[in-house]
């Protein structure tokens, strides 16, 4: 990587995130005071009494990552304008809720389901698919992990200077994130998102005010692009490829996003149906608040800084370039260079970082745990495991698999974005078993496996041919569609063959 210089955080920005830090183990000490008992739902649904403030928080903190911050502003600085489409993609999660979530809901409460495995085995009753779409599920989520605790890596990596080796950063943050969630499982992953959630908010509001004030307007940024030949392209309207890949990235976050299962098992712990509802429809807005906000900062920085490449070898990198991820971290520098209260707004904002990256990765861990402890150990290793047991199974579960995802997150070279795609091509396999199991009747395991394993089939094959695949070329599409859709079109043909052949019942 280029050598930019770095962040001149002091001693007391250093103290601001070090109190924050503390603080979420303190949320986690008292989390663990006001747990009810040792079973599996008050560990991993916090005993299913989320009100409204708490579960849109929790929703939002985990919907909106670090991915959103460095991931989301460095694609639009190599897109440009088109990568608007993450403000509508973020935006088709919340419909996407409303498919299936309701009625999900009253079904969790009526037989308290802990897992997504719990609906997928209580809908199909087929060991098989349960525990295919738990692995499917786990999959993702171990992916998902691995991007936050890379974001949280280059985050640490601006914050320290080098102060504290990175490795040792991102060690000590994932140890705080497992501390406070082995205390308090869900209550403190839900606690501290609440706190997160705010300042991320509020990280956001900053975010854009420096960009603007910095940088300048969005007009001024698209007249630049205009009248250089090497970025004009990044202010046009995508062609025909441009627009199926437009869709084909809506369908494909909006659809897998909604059933990420830390989303699903907030809906299990909703207070009641009056409090989701609530939620999901702030939910609705909140793109206007982050993603607005990521993509206006990609845009403005490609037109304060069109070639990232120069700005490398000017720093005597040669040929190294900087990953469009920093365009993030070159905009805190010119901020905290220019005054004293430029310096404390990035501090602030680094805090937002932090906490997008911890409250979304907390929560993919708690999933994963909840998983891997009930649908694998709990019913197939040891049975006969009561609640108390289970419960302590998860904490050590959590613990294990965050060595090998922090270890590949430190040594891992690749883009966020390429990591968000990749784990949705698989995990929108399992949008049949949820949309369709939930509302048709008619539908049966043997089919919906089938059209999973046919789904992932074509999904690998296509990705493995890297077939057509011109502007992602580790991540193939055919003519713009990306290769899991492709695999899902295959998989839902798949699934409705069974309205041919069992009289249709739609209902539940």
């Amino acid at each position: 990587m280029a050598t930019i210089e770095a962040l001149p955080f002091g001693p007391g920005a250093l103290a601001v995130v070090g109190f924050y830090v503390l603080s979420l183990l303190a949320i986690g000490g008292y989390a663990y005071a006001k747990k009810r008992d040792d079973s599996l739902g008050d560990f991993y649904l916090a005993g299913r009494s989320m009100g409204f403030a708490v579960l849109i928080l929790t929703l939002y903190a985990t919907q909106y990552s670090g991915n959103t911050f460095l991931g989301f502003s460095g694609a639009a600085y190599r897109e440009g304008l088109g990568f608007i489409l993450s403000i509508h993609f973020m935006t088709a999660i919340v419909v996407a809720y409303l498919f299936f979530a309701p009625k999900l809901y009253r079904i969790s409460r009526e037989h308290r389901f802990i897992t997504p495995g719990d609906f997928i085995y209580h809908r199909f009753q087929s060991r098989v698919l349960c525990v295919l779409v738990t692995l499917l599920m786990v999959y993702a989520l171990c992916n998902f992990t691995l991007a936050q605790m890379k974001t949280l890596g280059i985050a640490f990596e601006g914050i320290s200077q080098g102060r504290i080796p990175m490795w040792v950063g991102v060690i000590g943050l994932a140890v705080v994130m497992l501390i406070y969630e082995s205390l308090g499982g869900m209550r403190s992953v839900a606690w501290t998102d609440t706190i997160q959630g705010g300042i991320l908010l509020l990280g956001f509001g900053i975010l854009l005010y420096l960009a603007l004030n910095e940088i300048g307007s969005l007009p001024q940024a698209v007249a630049k692009l205009a009248e250089n030949p090497a970025t004009v392209k990044k202010i046009m309207p995508p062609d025909a490829q441009g627009i199926r890949r437009w869709i084909s990235f809506f369908l494909m976050v909006g659809l897998g996003a909604a059933i990420y299962p830390q989303a699903i098992q907030r809906i299990y712990a909703a207070r009641n149906a009056a409090t989701l509802k609530r939620s999901l429809a702030v939910m609705a807005f909140l793109p206007l608040t982050t993603t607005v906000v990521a993509v206006l900062v990609g845009v403005l920085m490609a037109a304060d800084i069109p070639d990232l490449q120069a700005l490398a070898k000017a720093n005597g990198a040669g040929a190294t370039a900087i990953p469009s991820e920093t365009v993030f971290t070159l905009l805190c520098l010119k901020v905290m260079q220019a005054s004293e209260f430029g310096y404390w707004l990035v501090v602030l904002l680094f805090a937002a970082l932090l906490a997008a990256v911890m409250s979304t990765a907390d929560s993919a861990l708690l999933s994963i745990s909840s998983m891997v402890t009930k649908d694998i150990y709990g019913k197939y290793i040891n049975p006969n495991a009561n609640q108390a047991r289970l419960t302590r199974v998860g904490r050590w579960v959590t613990w294990g698999l965050m060595i090998p995802i922090v270890w590949t997150a430190l040594t891992y070279e690749g883009n966020l974005i390429q990591l968000l795609k990749l784990k949705f091509e698989l995990l929108i396999q399992c949008v049949p078993a949820i949309y369709l199991g939930i509302h048709c009747k008619w539908l049966t395991a043997r089919t919906v496996t089938a059209g999973i394993l046919a789904g992932l089939a074509v999904t690998l094959g296509l990705s493995w041919a890297g077939m057509l695949g011109l502007s992602e070329v580790n991540h193939p599409t055919l003519w713009g569609i990306h290769s899991g859709m492709i695999g899902l079109a295959v998989n839902v043909m798949i699934c409705l063959t069974d309205s041919f052949r069992v009289p249709r019942d739609f209902s539940c």
